[in-house]
């Protein structure tokens, strides 16, 4: 799975901003597997190449960022292999162009045009298992790609998805309620299996009543007409059953569920059916007004449902044998622990707190397939063979996740690993998959407190093939299943390279060294490595790598614009803030003026990453570009600013993301509070004139502490803040704290809201309206808690046409002129 970094805070998820330039030399870290003996301070060897008298102004960074030089996006492979594709936004365009350049002389893109891009950019791709086909769907049609030969198998139609190769070299895919298999050569379609949520038709059907009975029984044409019906319904399934012309009947389910997903073996012999109760996703007052419309009028947009009203889910996983077309349910009690009370001790204390006393229920516990806000990979992964199927499943309180094969003899799953979390498991770290030649398991898990990957034949103890205090992440396997390709932080955890492990001697070998933050694409012949690297002060470009040669990454593309090369960017130390709480630093970013050490002590900005679970303390270029250039204004115009990992943020491990459970705010600021020490003691930074900012949780935590720490900060700006969690989504916050109904002390001590009367300085509330992430009324709902307590020093800017992530340059620019306003009248 691919690593995304998350930028709009609480939840959201957008595409990370994560590469770049290698001419820098290596970063001044010493290797190490342990997070606590990285050096204490980081700091990246170049600087922007431009006129250091220049000025860097509010208007320029906060314009639309095509300034930059509109980096590449999306890159990868085209379908024959032989080039590599990105794309690129136009200037002053939404409209983004496909290049592509040939592996053997990368620099020389060109422009793909229209007609030839569905074999450079496609929504799917699948080899077969000896290698030699390919099958593509782009838009509405399916490509097939063999000895060198493009053909198109079909051209609109039924919409098909998920398309995967059969182990007769037939192309499987599903469309609308069906799975079918294509023959790539004749285009002869087959159904393998479908599918439907209504009541099974019958001949006849057994009487309703007394008085039907009776009917039934005392008049003979009654009876006759029963008995012809049945005849003739039996009559018709032994000839559709029997004869080629007819596809097999459908599979019934219950008329009150819906699909989550239908997934048909390589063999064509069986398919796993998962289905649920099908409620709905959202009720009438669940909208969002949106007042700036072309007509004039008032546009009503639905919204998502709050945590609040969330109702637990379970799925039903049937096993389809596709020879009888007969499901079997497999049930879920072979999973260790379906049925313990794993909030036993929170409901305990919560009911303690109404009276009560709570006695442990030991009822299965609600379970799904894994279908996490955050995961999109496929949870029911079939082995190539077709004889071996693994499921990834998950209680619905996120307590556990299991891996679970399937015995088709006997019907029933059989847990392969169990990895259980008294907080909650990560939603992150969850690759899966079989090896090509084995029927071995190869999965992440972050048992030992870090994200690893391991090797497990069924029945047997897993297998180890990474440890230590790092992330591995988008792990890749070889077709020959020799190496497994990964990212990780070994050395530093604010620098991610890229490894590869050998599946036989266990042994790493890094192939990367170009110290900030790099992904990779591995190229289809397994040759190569398209890199996408970036630095500090440097946006993403894109790298090529030989994965058997020791040369130095051949950079692709340069896109970083003359205009922002010229501005004197700060370039910020990476820090490691000793911590009064944990035996790990605090992973800090450190913005610094000159000679910030001479003369009195400085004025100092805190900001506040968005997310929670977000990484901004490392070596790339940050997803909060705009923060980054802001903050090098701010020092130039001789701020102080800290950018801290607070407990919560990525990177560092389970225990550091788990520290916030069921006590949101209160982790984060206590390291706030480290935060603001090591400013005064090592930044000549005066402790009475340090003010605080950040958006979506960062937001959250300006409220957190301005209310409960007032004496930490001497104003602060919460932009598109939380301030209930009780009306954020439920994929989020019931893994963090439980859900309202469960646990309300935890929303209680965790939402600002409970808080407001602790605020006595300056705050600035900046809330978008069209927010369908943080809803709007979190600041209406806030405002009016603090005119009620008499509360004189906030102010509140809104921003009637903007979603969670800002998107009109007149408003970032609106936004950050207040927030700087807000420092210069009270630091």
């Amino acid at each position: 799975m691919k690593k995304i970094t998350l930028y709009f805070a609480v939840g959201a998820v957008a595409t990370a901003l994560s590469a770049c330039m290698t001419t820098e030399k290596p970063v001044n870290a010493t290797p190490s597997t342990d997070a606590r003996e990285v050096v204490k301070v980081v700091k990246p060897e170049v600087t922007p190449t431009g006129d250091e008298s220049g000025v860097i102004t509010l208007e320029q960074i906060m314009s639309d960022p095509d300034w930059l030089g509109r980096q590449p996006e999306n890159p990868g492979f085209s379908l024959d292999g032989q080039s590599l594709v990105y794309s690129r936004k136009q200037q002053g365009s939404p409209i983004k162009e496909v290049f592509a350049a040939s592996l053997t002389n990368p620099t020389q893109a060109t422009d793909v045009p229209y007609d030839k891009r569905h074999l450079y950019k496609f929504d799917e791709k699948a080899v077969s298992a000896g290698g030699d086909t390919t099958a593509i769907r782009a838009g509405d049609s399916i490509f097939v790609y063999t000895n060198n030969e493009l053909r198109q198998l079909t051209r609109g139609g039924s919409a098909l998805r998920g398309i995967h190769f059969m182990t007769d070299g037939r192309l499987m895919a599903q469309t609308a309620n069906r799975v079918i298999a294509i023959d790539v050569n004749t285009g002869v379609r087959e159904q393998l299996v479908s599918w439907k949520f209504e009541d099974k038709p019958e001949a006849v059907k057994a009487p309703k009543d007394y008085i039907a009975e009776q009917q039934i029984e005392l008049i003979e044409y009654i009876k006759n007409k029963r008995d012809d019906r049945q005849l003739m319904y039996d009559e018709n399934k032994k000839f559709t059953n029997a004869n080629q012309a007819f596809a097999p009947e459908s599979v019934y389910f219950n008329k009150k569920h819906r699909l989550v997903t239908a997934n048909v073996s390589p063999a064509g012999n069986y398919a796993i059916v998962v289905t649920t109760e099908d409620k709905p996703w959202r009720n009438d007052t669940d909208i969002m007004p949106h007042y700036i419309q072309e007509d004039g009028r008032i546009a009503s947009i639905n919204a998502r449902q709050r945590v609040a009203d969330a109702e637990p889910e379970n799925h039903e996983v049937w096993l389809v044998d596709l020879s009888t077309n007969q499901k079997h349910q497999l049930e879920f009690t072979a999973l260790p622990g379906y049925n313990e009370d794993v909030l036993a001790e929170v409901k305990a204390e919560n009911a303690k707190a109404k009276g009560e006393t709570y006695q442990v229920n030991r009822l299965p516990r609600e379970i799904t397939l894994l279908e996490s806000w955050y995961w999109s990979e496929p949870s029911v992964r079939w082995h190539q063979n077709g004889q071996q199927v693994a499921l990834m499943l998950e209680a619905w309180d996120n307590k556990d996740r299991w891996i679970a094969t399937v015995d088709f003899g006997n019907k029933k799953l059989v847990n392969q690993h169990r990895l259980h979390d008294d907080a909650w498991v990560n939603y992150r770290f969850n690759q899966f998959g079989w090896l090509h030649q084995s029927e071995t398991l190869f999965y992440q898990s972050e048992h030992s407190g870090y994200s690893h990957l391991y090797l497990q034949q069924p029945g047997q103890a897993p297998v180890a093939l990474t440890s230590g205090q790092y992330i591995v992440d988008n792990p890749v396997l070889t077709r020959d299943d020799k190496w497994l390709y990964f990212e990780a932080n070994k050395k530093h955890p604010g620098i991610y390279e890229i490894y590869r492990v050998n599946l036989t001697t266990k042994q790493h070998e890094t192939l990367t060294d170009l110290n900030g933050v790099t992904e990779y694409e591995l190229s289809p012949d397994e040759q190569h490595l398209l890199l996408t690297h970036s630095k500090v002060t440097r946006p993403p470009e894109l790298y090529l790598s030989n994965v058997n040669s020791n040369s130095a990454p051949v950079q692709v593309t340069n896109t970083v614009s003359e205009q922002y090369l010229s501005l004197p960017w700060t370039v910020p130390q990476v820090v490691a803030v000793e911590s009064s709480h944990t035996t790990q630093p605090i992973y800090a970013r450190v913005y610094l003026p000159e000679n910030y050490k001479q003369g009195a002590p400085r004025k100092a900005v805190v900001f506040n990453h968005g997310a929670g679970y977000l990484q901004n303390a490392h070596l790339g270029w940050s997803g909060y570009f705009r923060e980054y250039m802001f903050h090098s204004m701010l020092a130039q115009q001789g701020y102080v600013v800290l950018d801290m990992d607070y407990r919560a943020s990525a990177g560092y491990g389970r225990d550091w993301r788990t520290a916030i459970y069921r006590q949101m705010g209160t982790p984060e600021v206590q390291d706030l509070q480290d935060g603001v020490d090591w400013l005064v003691e090592n930044a000549n930074v005066d402790r009475q004139r340090i003010g605080t900012y950040g958006g979506s949780y960062g937001g959250f935590l300006t409220f957190m502490s301005l209310f409960n720490e007032p004496d930490l900060f001497q104003a602060g700006a919460a932009l598109r803040p939380v301030s209930d969690w009780a009306h954020y989504n439920t994929g989020y916050t019931a893994n963090i704290l439980n859900t309202p109904d469960v646990d309300p002390i935890a929303y209680e001590r965790s939402s600002p809201i409970y808080f407001a009367e602790g605020l006595t300085k300056p705050l600035l509330i900046n809330a978008p309206m069209v927010d369908d992430n943080v809803f709007f009324v979190d600041v209406v709902r806030l405002v009016q808690r603090l005119i009620e307590l008499e509360k004189q020093d906030f102010e509140t800017a809104i921003y009637p046409v903007e979603p969670h992530g800002f998107v009109q340059p007149s408003s970032w620019l609106d936004e950050y002129r207040r927030i700087y306003k807000l420092f210069e009248t009270n630091l």
